[in-house]
């Protein structure tokens, strides 16, 4: 594996703990706090959300797997015209962020602003992005160079998406009501 897998492999294993420990620390909070972090959104979606989370975590080990130990940085490149580094650099707008959004909103439910707010947002929209980016360079490498593992990666890739980026960035703030 060369130098670059390996920075990969360990921002995941470092921001894949960060967002864990940030949904544990959820269940030290009051109830209070833990019921504000839905945020406003109805009864009825919540199942979806559940669903899609825990579709979104099943489809992030496929590609996850398939940029650390399946493609050289060189092939990924050759295929997508992107860099391994840039994948780098995409799982990095999705991991950190994603480790801020539960700290930030429990802040924000015991201290409404709309500053504070406005930097969730934020936080939830550079998520966006980088899932993005890590979509469409994984549907580019499945048309391109095919693939089961490639083809799941990409499938996989689809509610991470919907996740972070639709229901996340989109449908959590326009329900938000602290």
């Amino acid at each position: 594996m060369d130098r670059e897998k390996y920075v990969l492999a360990g921002l995941n294993v470092a921001g894949g703990l960060a967002v864990l420990g940030s949904y544990a620390l959820a269940f030290a909070m009051t109830p209070a706090i833990r019921d504000g972090l839905w945020g406003g959104v109805p009864d009825p979606l919540r199942p979806l959300y559940t669903v899609c989370m825990f579709s979104a975590a099943a489809g992030y080990f496929p590609f996850t797997a398939l940029f650390v130990f399946c493609i050289s940085g060189d092939e990924l490149e050759a295929y997508t015209r992107v860099r391994l580094r840039w994948i780098t650099v995409l799982y990095a707008l999705v991991l950190i962020p994603s480790a801020m959004w539960l700290p930030l909103t429990a802040w924000l439910i015991e201290s409404p602003s709309g500053p504070l707010f406005a930097l969730i947002r934020l936080v939830l929209a550079v998520v966006a992005v980088g899932s993005t980016g890590l979509l469409v360079t994984l549907w580019l490498l499945a048309w391109r160079r095919g693939g089961w593992l490639v083809w799941a990666g990409a499938l996989g890739s689809v509610p991470f998406w919907i996740q972070t980026a639709v229901l996340d960035a989109l449908v959590w703030p326009a329900y938000y009501r602290g």
